[in-house]
């Protein structure tokens, strides 16, 4: 009776791990989207603020950024020198993001290494304060879910298991030094 009810608890033990898994897989491409398209955003942004100095650049630099930013920087005025400091980081800026966008850019799992690999740390944080839970019925965030809950169910049995394994032989190596009355 005792070890049927104890099998009971750890069966629906088990489909708790595996569901909490499968809740917290499917969180996983959601993520990754709303990072994706936090980067694309902060991208555009970035862009709209250098296009004014773009547009100054192509008119007096033959389209080099460089040399308006230079030309900045060189002035005696510290005003403008400071600008040309303030324009050269919206141009690094906008150079880092572009390359994020890029590293998105091909087979399905891109977005997902780009996030792990090569995450820009500022947006990562801005995107998890933010993160809305959600339920995405993509096969990918299936596909996810299933794994992950899987995986979660299995790694916590294996400790579990080994947890009770290592107290049951304590116990009988205990058991079997005590001396017998």
């Amino acid at each position: 009776m005792f070890t049927a009810l104890i099998k009971l608890l750890r069966d629906y033990l088990r489909l708790l791990l595996f569901g909490l898994g499968v809740l917290a897989g499917i969180q996983v491409p959601g993520f990754v989207d709303q990072y994706q398209k936090s980067v694309q955003a902060h991208l555009a942004e970035v862009s709209q603020q250098l296009a004014g100095f773009q547009r100054d650049a192509d008119r007096y630099f033959n389209g080099n950024l460089e040399q308006l930013i230079s030309h900045y920087g060189n002035s005696n005025d510290p005003v403008f020198s400071a600008g040309g400091s303030n324009i050269g980081a919206i141009a690094q800026r906008q150079l880092q993001l572009s390359r994020a966008v890029q590293g998105f850019e091909g087979a399905y799992w891109h977005p997902y290494r780009e996030l792990l690999l090569n995450p820009l740390p500022d947006i990562r944080a801005e995107v998890w304060q933010h993160f809305s839970y959600q339920l995405l019925l993509k096969p990918e965030a299936i596909a996810f879910g299933l794994l992950a809950g899987l995986l979660t169910a299995m790694f916590i049995e294996a400790l579990l298991s080994a947890c009770f394994w290592c107290t049951i032989k304590g116990v009988a190596r205990v058991y079997r030094r005590s001396p017998s009355p």
